[in-house]
């Protein structure tokens, strides 16, 4: 029997504070404290060396397939203005001069006023290809001319079923496409990426969330080609952590798709590799605020697109929940307006009337915005509100695009997770990456400060949402395990539970705030295996 003794350090267990000993074999816990120390024996003895050591991580939303994806092309992300963007495209081009399509992620949208992003900017750098660049968002795209020519986009292209094509002055297509409806029309004509480089790409999530601390994450938005490539992943032993596929629901294909989840799930199933999971099905309840497609139940302040876009219409996408629940499928729905909330927690709450009472956990991600009459009903419907801490602050993004659009009392009531945590619902963490950092820890030093990096506004913006530390660290590990109907596995540090831990050189609970993203991770395991490290 393999063991491990790990001591002195200090362990937090998140389910029995504090200790200073750990037993593992066989990549399961066995003890902790002096019946760890009573029944090593003969284990081998990890010196913590004044470290820290505690539960893995779980991220309970993200898009590691994209984020991976993000490598393959230009790196437009740490770009600071629109040249550097350009310049960054040109390179990549000149570098690549066989690749017929320039496809890459993502940029920042605050960068252009009203995030309008012009086709001919791009041209400037690559006129005789198309370029498609994806925003920090993902619901949207800045394309140059000759991808709209390859998509037919022309002046006479009508805005599509949820989409956008946002125009210049004299009707001419501007080059920035929003929402799906409007992005698919180019990506319909967009090369896939070959098969070994998307495997790649899930292994270089992996590597990116294990160097984080994070062994599970659940992938929210897995189309069918991305099935095969989980699959193929999983064959070759490239997965590297826990993943849960959330497979898309789209309300234009719904009827056709139904059949495909429970074939997905079989496969999934019937291939039985113990770190890859597809219990969960995905809706998109509206879009997003800086687009202005993030469903309010008040007008936007522009009033240019009054009450945002509202993606399934009438009853769809209660009936549609009730559909995958009645199939066994976990409801997980993204919901950014006030209005999107509610109606996602209305589709939930037909689900459970129509179905009848069972452990689903459904999960409603995002609620960057709440109406007041909504708080409650999350911990009264079981629902599990998961939510991105990092975004709860006054960054460029907040202050150049969503707080316009919100107006000031509205913006103040943004991502309120200690309010809903108090009211009972079991709060779980996500990054939502690569639309924003990927690291716990990062998304954690806002969650207990609601400052930016700068440590502004001074005292926290909104103060009164600020989470203790212990809540913030549990919502990112036992939350997200109850999200992932894993408490029992992992998540806490608890005799029989799997040996997922992190090592930390430091005590985030310990330090400013300010300072926990600089908090370094020495160690990653997954059931004891190392799957990351820095320590000797």
């Amino acid at each position: 029997m393999r063991a491990t003794l790990f001591t002195n350090g200090t362990i937090w267990t998140g389910a029995a504070g504090e200790t200073d000993a750990l037993l593992v074999a066989d990549g399961v816990v066995q003890a902790i404290g002096d019946q760890a120390r009573a029944a090593a024996g003969g284990a081998e003895i990890v010196d913590l060396a004044g470290g820290f050591l505690m539960p893995a991580f779980g991220d309970g939303h993200a898009h590691p397939l994209y984020g991976g994806l993000e490598a393959a092309g230009p790196l437009v992300r740490p770009c600071g203005s629109v040249d550097e963007i350009i310049d960054t495209v040109r390179k990549f081009a000149s570098d690549h001069p066989d690749q017929e399509w320039i496809l890459g992620a993502s940029y920042d949208s605050s960068l252009a006023p009203d995030g309008l992003f012009d086709a001919r900017w791009l041209d400037d750098a690559v006129p005789d290809r198309p370029v498609v660049l994806r925003a920090w968002d993902y619901h949207t795209v800045w394309c140059n001319s000759v991808a709209l020519e390859r998509a037919g986009i022309t002046a006479d292209t009508p805005d599509p079923v949820m989409g956008e094509i946002p125009r210049r002055a004299d009707g001419s297509v501007l080059g920035t496409l929003r929402e799906w409806g409007a992005v698919d029309l180019v990506m319909a004509v967009a090369p896939a990426w070959d098969d070994d480089v998307r495997v790649a790409a899930l292994r270089t999530a992996a590597d990116y969330y294990t160097a984080r601390g994070v062994t599970w994450v659940q992938d929210a938005w897995v189309e069918p080609a991305d099935v095969d490539t989980y699959l193929e992943a999983a064959r070759r032993g490239e997965l590297g952590v826990r993943f849960n596929l959330a497979l898309y629901a789209d309300p234009r294909h719904f009827d056709s798709q139904i059949e495909l989840f429970v074939e997905s799930r079989r496969r999934v199933e019937e291939l039985g590799s113990p770190y890859l999971t597809c219990q969960t099905v995905k809706f998109f309840a509206d879009g997003v605020v800086e687009n202005e497609t993030g469903a309010l139940l008040q007008p936007y302040c522009s009033g240019l697109h009054s009450h945002g876009m509202t993606v399934w219409e009438d009853g769809s996408l209660a009936e549609a929940a009730r559909r995958v629940d009645e199939l066994g499928f976990q409801i997980h729905i993204h919901a950014i307006g006030d209005a999107a909330a509610r109606q996602a927690l209305d589709a939930i709450e037909h689900a459970m009337r129509s179905n009848g009472p069972r452990d689903r956990r459904p999960v409603i991600a995002h609620n960057q915005l709440v109406d007041d009459a909504d708080i409650g009903r999350y911990a009264a419907l079981g629902v599990i509100p998961n939510m991105q801490p990092l975004w709860a602050q006054l960054d460029a993004l907040m202050t150049e695009l969503t707080v316009p659009r919100l107006g000031a009392e509205r913006a103040g009531k943004q991502y309120r997770m200690n309010t809903i945590a108090a009211s009972g619902a079991r709060l779980a963490f996500g990054s939502d990456w690569p639309v924003s950092s990927g690291a716990p820890l990062d998304g954690i030093a806002v969650a207990v400060s609601r400052c930016t990096t700068e440590g502004q506004p001074q005292g926290g913006w909104t103060a009164d949402e600020i989470l203790p530390i212990e809540q913030a660290l549990g919502a990112g590990t036992a939350g997200v395990a109850y999200q992932a109907f894993a408490e029992k596995d992992w998540g806490t540090i608890t005799p029989g539970s799997s040996a997922d831990l992190v090592w930390l050189d430091r005590d985030p609970r310990t330090i400013a705030p300010l300072d926990i993203p600089a908090v370094r991770v020495l160690r990653t395991y997954l059931r004891n295996n190392v799957v990351f490290s820095t320590a000797n």
